[in-house]
């Protein structure tokens, strides 16, 4: 919350009517923690991999098809293709995430109380057609200019809100079911493994190869809960509070923007918003 600090202690009226055309819209920007943090920890284990051994001891093709094709089977009985692919699209956009923040925020709803009460509600329109970067405050600022009573408006924006968060929770949920699933495929493998194992010992040439499919699927399966699916989810998780945090300060300021309060009085909440943490 300090960001709504920074972005509310600015005077209200310094705000300009040609600053109004320069909002901080969201962009899509590489997450170099993730990306750095992914690519260390897979270098880490292949140069372990590659030093205590060779590498490819490590590859076994029956162990791969059982663990990752068997953990997305699985998890495919328990969502539909349309959460599967959804997921698969959070996760691509997650490697470069809208790089907002709430202080951009209320500072962009800032300028827009301002120029609106300045110019009238209906000027808004002119700017509207201009945001493209961040389709919620775009339809906040629609109901504002359709003449949406305030409470209409804080009912439709609060559903919407909820649904935007409920439709992206749903891919947290799916990472979240593959790091449980990988495990569990993994101890199938191992279980497999150990049978036929048993059931050559005296045939020392199938030992090895059953012993590897029991060991290597365990491997295969930590590694995609811990290292892959179970990050993603937690990173995952962190930008939709963060979306609905900065959807709750457009909320507000549309709310406040259509019973045409002063600027003052929205920055004052914002303030007082931030005090409180």
């Amino acid at each position: 919350m300090n960001d709504n600090k920074m972005a509310t202690d600015l005077n209200i009226d310094q705000i300009k009517y040609s600053d109004v055309f320069d909002l901080k819209l969201s962009k899509r920007r590489p997450d170099s923690t993730l990306i750095i943090g992914l690519s260390a920890a897979v270098c880490l284990i292949v140069t372990a991999l590659v030093l205590t051994g060779t590498l490819s001891a490590f590859y076994n093709i029956p162990a791969i098809l059982l663990v990752f094709l068997g953990t997305l089977a699985v998890t495919m009985i328990s969502y539909k293709s349309t959460d599967l692919a959804r997921t698969l699209s959070e996760c691509i956009e997650l490697l470069a995430p809208k790089s907002a923040n709430n202080s951009d925020a209320c500072e962009n709803i800032l300028h827009l109380a301002r120029y609106s009460k300045e110019n009238g509600i209906l000027a808004l329109e002119k700017i509207n057609n201009s945001i493209s970067g961040d389709m919620f405050l775009r339809r906040a600022i629609s109901l504002i200019i359709e003449g949406t009573n305030a409470e209409a408006l804080e009912k439709i924006l609060t559903q919407e809100m909820h649904e935007i968060s409920q439709s992206r929770r749903t891919s947290v949920e799916v990472l979240r079911r593959l790091a449980e699933v990988a495990p569990s495929m993994g101890l199938i493998g191992t279980l497999i493994g150990l049978i036929q194992l048993l059931g050559n010992l005296n045939s020392p040439a199938e030992i090895g190869p059953a012993m590897a499919i029991a060991l290597l699927t365990t491997f295969y399966g930590a590694v995609l809960a811990y290292m892959v699916f179970a990050p993603l989810a937690a990173k995952l998780e962190i930008n939709i509070a963060a979306e609905n945090t900065i959807n709750q300060t457009y909320r507000r300021g549309a709310i406040s923007i259509t019973k045409q309060e002063h600027p003052h009085t929205l920055a004052m909440y914002f303030n007082n918003s931030s005090s409180r943490y």
